[in-house]
């Protein structure tokens, strides 16, 4: 398929925003913009960079984390609990739309970068703050991180086997969901001053998202009572559901949450008598004959190869996915469609594969200019356009603000 061709600028295009925060939430809500058009100027500390850029395996030195994160983003340096830092980050604030910034509560207000004095700079600017557990409450001022979230939240609790611990995810679930919502809390800000005039404050927890994306539990509980178990790769709202080992080794996934998917199945696996099981008609009913289900199922998939499970699936179809890992991804035919992964050529290292931009968009679609720049590549220019004079440049760094 071919690629839609811009039509218009991108559509964040004159947005500018000044990432001060760090792994990951805020950052990866910074990319998201950036990726369709917002100037996003990364603020980071001289000598203590992100931390992203040592999170996970490097190439040559370099991590590899970073490129994906730090993509579209210029990049500077600056100490903003120094006098010469302060006064450059609220001359930068003046010309900017958005703050992102994840330091626990208070430190702004340290260093006299709260939302009085940044608001004073630009009425305008929205200051979005990402931590924990929010700006306020009992728990505000803890060292919050997204593992906190998904235990917190219920994930964990309902993660793993029946007979087995609470499961945390591998990788950064909470924080991405969170960054997620930061984005849209950004535009929702934004679409506000068009017609207010001004800006305010973003106050999010990475701890809330995440329990949006649970579902009803709270409303279940709240007029139930129910307390959602462990049920491992089953569901309580319908069966078969579960991930079946087929006959070369290979594993797929099945589903089956509308009615006429589980009938398929049925028929497909050689079962079509459980079909006219009273308690078939029923999703959670079905979920309670999971055993039975999982049998006739489970013994069909592992008579066949994963190949010949999906074009079965499919001739009937029926739900069905491959469990795929990254090799298989990098080669999938829908991603490959989509264009999900796309190449960007890096000064550093040459052409990555990476994910491309979240969404498409017809008329005016994102793009990825650049993957993540050198610690404080930028800098230099980021202040020269701002007005910096050299000497003025010169003095900042001998101060150590830059």
């Amino acid at each position: 398929m071919t690629q839609p061709q811009p039509l218009t600028a991108p559509p964040l295009t004159g947005l500018r925003v000044l990432d001060l925060a760090t792994l990951f939430a805020g950052p990866l809500a910074a990319t998201m913009l950036g990726d369709f058009g917002a100037e996003v100027i990364k603020v980071e500390h001289p000598s203590r960079p992100d931390p992203s850029r040592g999170h996970g395996p490097s190439k040559d030195g370099v991590g590899l984390w970073w490129k994906l994160l730090g993509r579209n983003k210029r990049t500077m340096t600056l100490d903003l609990s120094m006098p010469g830092g302060r006064e450059t980050l609220l001359r930068l604030t003046a010309t900017a739309d958005v703050i992102i910034e994840n330091f626990r509560p208070g430190t702004l207000e340290k260093w006299d970068l709260g939302w009085d004095e940044l608001s004073e700079a630009n009425p305008r600017l929205v200051l979005t703050r990402v931590t924990g557990f929010g700006q306020f409450g009992p728990y505000a001022r803890r060292p919050g991180f997204g593992t906190l979230a998904e235990a917190m939240s219920g994930f964990a609790a309902i993660t793993g086997d029946p007979d087995g611990p609470p499961t945390l995810p591998p990788f950064g679930l909470a924080d991405s969901i969170a960054g997620l919502a930061t984005a849209y809390a950004v535009l929702t800000a934004l679409t506000a001053r068009e017609r207010t005039g001004r800006g305010q404050v973003v106050d999010m927890a990475i701890i809330e998202p995440i329990l949006t994306v649970l579902g009803p539990q709270p409303l279940w509980y709240d007029q139930l009572g129910f307390v959602q178990p462990r049920t491992g790769n089953r569901s309580t709202n319908n069966a078969p559901r579960n991930t079946y080992r087929t006959a070369d080794g290979g594993w797929v996934a099945v589903s089956t949450s509308a009615q006429s998917i589980a009938e398929r199945v049925l028929r497909l696996v050689g079962r079509p008598e459980l079909i006219a099981e009273p308690w078939f008609a029923s999703g959670a009913e079905r979920a309670d004959h999971a055993d039975v289900l999982d049998e006739a199922v489970g013994g069909w998939i592992a008579r066949h190869t994963r190949a010949e499970v999906i074009e079965a699936f499919e001739k009937a179809q029926a739900a069905v996915a491959p469990i795929q890992d990254v090799r298989d991804v990098m080669t999938d035919p829908q991603y490959a469609a989509l264009s999900t992964l796309t190449t960007v050529e890096d000064p550093e290292l040459g052409p990555l594969r990476m994910q491309n931009v979240l969404f498409r968009l017809s008329e005016t679609p994102g793009a990825i200019s650049w993957a993540g720049r050198p610690h404080g590549a930028d800098t230099d220019a980021v202040l020269t356009e701002l007005g910096l004079t050299e000497r003025e440049i010169t003095t900042l760094r001998k101060e150590g603000a830059l």
